[in-house]
This record gives structure tokens, sequence and C-alpha cells, in this order.
């Protein structure tokens, strides 16, 4: 039985037909009469030597082998597809999608963007605001800021910031607080964003490690991280703040942190793509401006004292 392929026109030609099972579809599809698609299709079928349809009256159904033809040549098509589309992405030097949480795009990254568009206005800048974690192929991503214990394999993948958690509210609610046993006497906004882990941290391993005795600690729960901030923002009470979203309002004195105490985990944020596309211009560029942000929020730890709970 001779190896040689068929020509790529009649595969293209069977793949469409046998997906719509309609040579009239198809046809229309390829943009080409479904005279030239039938013609196709029967060079095809003598090329290998057995039918691939049964031709009925009003439609055609596969035949044995081409039921077992069809989904190689799906796949062979995709294949081909996904490699034209990351080679063109890779060409184009011009656009950058980055994914990353909903809230450290929304806290983190967004109020920042100015500096990195101003320093590169040729990049193009999108992004895909997602708690699922993305294919770079399948989703056309360039580069992932992604959070948790993930090991990342078979991609570049490294460190961008551990974080941290410490009581934070808005400074006219600061001033009733001066001691941690007085947030006992507050609205506690409990954070289960970070849930996930075995040993998270959260308000019961803040009081226990400032040894401040508690019983049931109640308030309202958010599984969304940005959610619990917005309500203390809202002087609603204190929330168990995340620093990799409450940076900026820090640093703008919208809400305040005036314990040292805070908390560590497991869990940190890295900056991931795929391997070999780490040194691509752009990629390059955004790792270094993202690095260069995290330095610069360096000093708001000052004045913590770290407790790592794992």
């Amino acid at each position: 039985m001779a190896d040689r392929l068929p020509p790529l026109t009649a595969l293209r030609a069977f793949e469409a037909a046998a997906r719509y099972l309609s040579f009239a579809k198809a046809a229309d599809e390829l943009a080409v009469t479904p005279a030239a698609l039938s013609y196709q299709i029967k060079n095809l079928e003598e090329h290998l030597g057995a039918p691939l349809f049964r031709r009925l009256n009003r439609a055609v159904e596969l035949t044995e082998a081409g039921r077992t033809l069809l989904p190689e040549v799906s796949g062979g098509f995709d294949a081909l597809r996904r490699g034209w589309r990351n080679t063109q992405r890779l060409m184009d030097t011009s656009t950058l999608v980055i994914t990353a949480g909903p809230a450290f795009t929304a806290k983190w990254l967004a109020p920042r963007l100015y500096s990195f568009a101003q320093a590169h206005p040729d990049i193009d800048l999108r992004f895909a605001a997602s708690l699922k974690v993305m294919d770079f192929e399948r989703d056309e991503v360039d580069i992932a800021i992604r959070f948790g214990l993930g090991t990342d394999e078979g991609l570049f993948s490294e460190p961008l910031y551990e974080g941290w958690l410490t009581p934070m509210m808005r400074p006219d609610v600061a001033e009733r607080i001066k001691a941690p046993e007085n947030l006992l006497k507050e609205t506690l906004i409990h954070d289960d964003s970070l849930s996930f882990l075995s040993n998270p941290p959260n308000w019961e391993r803040w009081f226990e490690a400032e040894g401040v005795a508690h019983g049931i600690l109640k308030g309202p729960r958010f599984s969304q991280a940005d959610h619990a901030l917005d309500l203390a923002l809202e002087g609603a009470g204190v929330v168990l703040g995340r620093s990799s979203i409450s940076l900026n309002l820090l640093r703008t004195g919208a809400l305040v942190a005036p314990f040292e105490l805070a908390l560590t985990a497991d869990a940190m944020f890295r900056l991931v793509c795929p391997l070999g596309h780490e040194t691509r211009p752009a990629i390059a560029q955004f790792r270094e401006w993202v690095h260069g942000e995290v330095a610069r929020d360096k000093p708001l730890e000052v004045g913590h004292r770290f407790v790592h709970i794992g």
C-alpha cells in the first residue's frame, strides 16, 4: 500500500463534507461549486481505493473508511490552524495578550498600566481577566499571571510576588481601633478566596498569631477578594486584606493597615508563558516592567512583622 498522501485540497473537501454531511454546505464553506467538491472527493476515494461516503437520495453518510479517516484529518487541520496562528502571533510584535485573575487585573494591573503604555506606545495590551487557567495556544494568550501552588511544567515560569494579609480599614474606622482585641468589636469581613489552601490565612489565624483569644468570628463572607475589599472601602467593617489587590489603596491612604502582624502563605503569583517565548521583545519588556512595579511596592512592607501560615 502506497504511503503517498493525497492532495491537501481533496482532504480539505472531505473534512468539510464529513462535518456537514452535505456536499452543498461544504462547497459553500469552501467557496467552490458542488460539482468541484464532488470531483475532489471522488479523486480522494480513488486515491484510497475505497468509498468514503454513501450517496443517498438527499443526503450522504460516512462509510467505515470515512469514519476512520475523519478524526485524523480534522485533527491535522486543527494542528495546521494552530501552528499558523501561533506563527502569526510570534511575528506580531505590537500585540500582547495577558491573562490574570479579575481582582488582580482590576486592583493591581489596571491602575498602573498608564506607565507601561507611556513607555511602550507601540505595544497594544489586551487582557483576559479570568480565574480559569487559560491555554496559551487554544486561548491565544501570550503571558499569564497565575496565583497558587502550581508547578507550570513545560512552561517558562518565574516568581513574581508572594503577597501578605493584614487588617485593613478606612482611616475613620482605624481611629477607634487602638489594639488587636478592639477588632473583635468591629464587623469582620471575611475573604474566602484563599480557602483552596490546606491551611488558609484568615481571621482565626491572625488573632491566634497575635495571641488574642476569640470565639466564633462572624461577619460577611466573600469568595472574591476584591468584593471583600470594596466593602471595607465603604467603611462597613475591617477586612483581612490581601496586599496584591490593596497596595494602591494603601499608597493613596484610602485604606490603612495599622497593625504590624501580617500573614504569608505558600501560594504566590508567578509570571508564566510558553517556554522560549520569555525573550520575545514585547514579553521581555512586560516582564521587566511588572517586576519593577513589584519592587516599587516593597517600601509598603516596611514596619510589618510577617508570620508564615503553611
